[in-house]
């Protein structure tokens, strides 16, 4: 098998449909223990031309795991153990806007956190930091997405927000209203904590959001039912294959990733005196933050 180009990772959070790419090489499934609990389900490892992959399904396969129930940090948290520099987020979304329609990509910019059920820091008493989320997404990542995106021929949208709601119900009319009022783009259950961690454990972070519905405010669709988000689920899981396939090698031949900010977020973050600190966690944050908290 031919080594990694650059020493980078690409990790892919997402559906069970993405990972059937062809070309993926050494393909193998492997259990990655987290200091934060159980991962929603084992890492699948790979090679895709050389570019060392490694895909994790949020949900668990067979979809077993709704959102609020997700272990996020174990997921972050095994990721990085697994090596991840570059982590992909394939998340469906419902449209707030006319012209976001089903069956197109939207690489987002920006989030606005309605979630209320998750840890959603790695961090906590003993050791506190804060890291600047200002630009939650790697500008990175989205450039390299958008152009694959626009080589294979998708549908997509660069920027936009991506409101997060908790679940496990969709949205009322009043509140998909609301929403559009604050002028999000789409709307999901999942990127929240999942890209604050990403951030904390250093790691590079985009979505790759793909429009399923139009949520409720639409008065020409009808209301978000499971069986239609599914149809086009199905429709989207190719396309995002082939994102993915086309993504791999922009990636892994990117000189500039190692200075990418994102890898740094820690770097001024930790308030915490070294006295102060609680040593189990400091243990527990031994993959995420040993970087600044043991240092070489």
């Amino acid at each position: 098998m031919s080594s990694n180009r650059g020493e980078q990772v690409i990790g892919i959070i997402g559906g069970s449909g993405v990972y059937d790419i062809d070309g993926l090489a050494g393909k193998r499934w492997e259990k990655v223990s987290s200091r934060f609990g159980e991962a929603s389900d084992a890492l699948l490892r790979g090679e895709l031309d050389g570019q060392a992959m490694v895909f994790l399904p949020r949900h668990g396969r067979g979809h077993r795991i709704p959102p609020s129930e997700i272990n996020f940090r174990a997921n972050i948290d095994a990721l990085k153990r697994a090596g991840v520099t570059d982590v992909i987020s394939v998340s469906a979304v419902g449209s707030l806007r006319e012209h976001l329609h089903p069956g197109m990509f939207v690489i987002v910019d920006q989030f606005i956190d309605r979630t209320f059920a998750r840890a959603k820091s790695f961090f906590g008493s003993g050791v506190v930091a804060h890291v600047s989320m200002a630009h939650p997404v790697c500008s990175r990542l989205g450039d390299h997405l958008e152009a694959a995106a626009r080589a294979a021929g998708i549908d997509v949208a660069r920027g936009g927000t991506y409101l997060v709601m908790e679940g496990p119900q969709f949205s009322s009319l009043a509140e998909s209203e609301l929403y559009r009022s604050w002028n999000c783009d789409v709307i999901g259950m999942t990127n929240m904590p999942e890209a604050k961690l990403a951030r904390e454990a250093e790691m590079c972070y985009a979505t790759v959001a793909m429009v399923t519905d139009y949520d409720c405010w639409h008065p020409n669709h009808d209301d978000v039912t499971v069986e239609a988000i599914v149809k086009v689920l199905l429709a989207n899981a190719d396309k995002a294959r082939t994102l993915v396939k086309l993504v791999a090698p922009r990636l892994g031949q990117d000189a500039a990733a190692a200075a990418c900010s994102c890898r740094r977020a820690l770097e001024h973050a930790l308030i915490t005196a070294p006295e102060a600190r609680d040593a189990e966690l400091v243990q527990r944050l031994d993959a995420v933050a040993g970087r600044v908290l043991n240092p070489k």
